[in-house]
């Protein structure tokens, strides 16, 4: 089970994962296969938590390392949905980082 912010609970849904990163996917060259994947993935880590009800936040964090992989533009636009970015620091910011990990400057 998921709780949501506003307080209600629901039961994780895999198809919900993959329909919010595949509008995060919008005009990027993701195929439907690995969105697939990375829903069985997401899910994979969800349940290896053990957790009865997880809040809604883990399940977006548990997404974001897997779409990182997938497609950094597609990473951008789900986090700064989901972190809720408000500026262009936010994302400039979150791009320092990925150049960071990946050794660029």
């Amino acid at each position: 089970m998921v709780s949501k912010r506003s307080g209600v609970t629901e039961p994780f849904s895999r198809d919900k994962v993959v329909a919010g990163v595949r509008r995060a996917c919008q005009g990027r060259p993701v195929s439907e296969d690995s969105l697939a994947q990375l829903g069985q993935r997401v899910e994979e880590a969800i349940r290896a938590k053990g957790a009865a009800e997880l809040p809604s936040n883990e399940v977006g964090l548990a997404i974001l390392g897997p779409l990182r992989e997938l497609d950094e533009v597609a990473y951008l636009r789900f986090a700064s949905v989901y972190r809720g970015f408000e500026s262009l620091a936010d994302f400039e910011a979150e791009i320092e980082q990925l150049k960071a990990e990946k050794g660029e400057s």
